[in-house]
């Protein structure tokens, strides 16, 4: 775990910086479109993981050629590569990991500060909102394009009353096979 977030400070401090309020505004931008896009809350939900699902299938290349890491071994060291790695090269903050389940198939990334939601106040007519539902997206895309398939939720969000912070809740579903192209010797 410590070379984990030894790797995440290297790729931070390597990685082009803008803005974090033009970062965060411009998301906040995204959502409120999609608010005056669509007619219900699960709908802007499943568009905002869809876009992040996008976002993440070709963020792992860039993640992959930055990080320089080799293959992760097990779910744990993937679990730690996203949440040590990933969230600082991207996001500028780290993630832990925790409550495995006895499987060892789930897992959750608890955020203490999440750069999304900075000056973001939820009215109660949406509260239903998963805000940073992308970064659900973006996880499944990117662990998709490394032949693993996971779902992801949000099991409590820091813009709700109650909840102090944000955890993510991943579920490893099963290793995909690589596709060969068709007519590719």
């Amino acid at each position: 775990a410590s070379s984990a977030k030894r790797n995440g400070e290297q790729c931070y401090a390597r990685a082009p910086k803008i803005s974090a309020e033009l970062f965060t505004l411009t998301y906040g931008s995204i959502v409120t479109q999609l608010l005056a896009d669509y007619d219900t809350v699960d709908e802007v939900n499943t568009q905002l993981d869809q876009m992040g699902y996008n976002i993440g299938v070709r963020l792992i290349d860039e993640f992959l050629a930055q990080a320089n890491i080799t293959k992760c071994s097990s779910l744990k060291q993937t679990a730690e590569m996203i949440a040590k790695v990933g969230f600082k090269m991207f996001l500028g903050i780290t993630a832990n990991v925790g409550k495995w389940s006895a499987d060892e198939n789930e897992f959750s990334l608890i955020l203490d500060e999440n750069p999304l939601t900075e000056f973001v106040d939820l009215p109660e007519n949406y509260s239903g909102l998963l805000y940073s539902n992308m970064l659900c997206g973006v996880i499944r895309g990117a662990l998709e394009m490394t032949q693993m398939k996971v779902t992801c939720s949000f099991i409590s969000d820091a813009l709700r009353p109650g909840d102090d912070t944000t955890e993510i809740r991943v579920y490893f579903k099963e290793y995909l096979s690589e596709a060969i192209p068709i007519n590719d010797e």
